[in-house]
């Protein structure tokens, strides 16, 4: 098995891990971990597309770890104002 079969088998386990839990109702989709399995399954899976030079699937992982970032920075508690 090459590194970027081995790379990519991981990053679909993550994420379907991630997957499983939410749709069992086990975590939350904006828990950090849900996010987080996002996050380094689907950039896992966007190093090893790279790897083989499949293109179409390194820009779709690369928009889901995006968008999964941005979601992590989204959920950051921010500081009360007492308002």
């Amino acid at each position: 098995m090459k590194e970027s079969d081995i790379l990519a088998s991981v990053g679909v386990v993550i994420l379907l891990i991630g997957f499983f839990l939410n749709l069992n109702k086990k975590i939350a989709s904006d828990s950090k971990f849900y996010i987080w399995c996002n996050i380094i399954g689907a950039g896992m899976n966007c190093y090893a597309s790279y790897m083989i030079k499949f293109y179409p699937f390194v820009i779709l992982e690369a928009i889901w770890t995006g968008v999964a970032i941005v979601s992590l920075f989204k959920n950051v508690p921010r500081g009360t104002s007492g308002e």
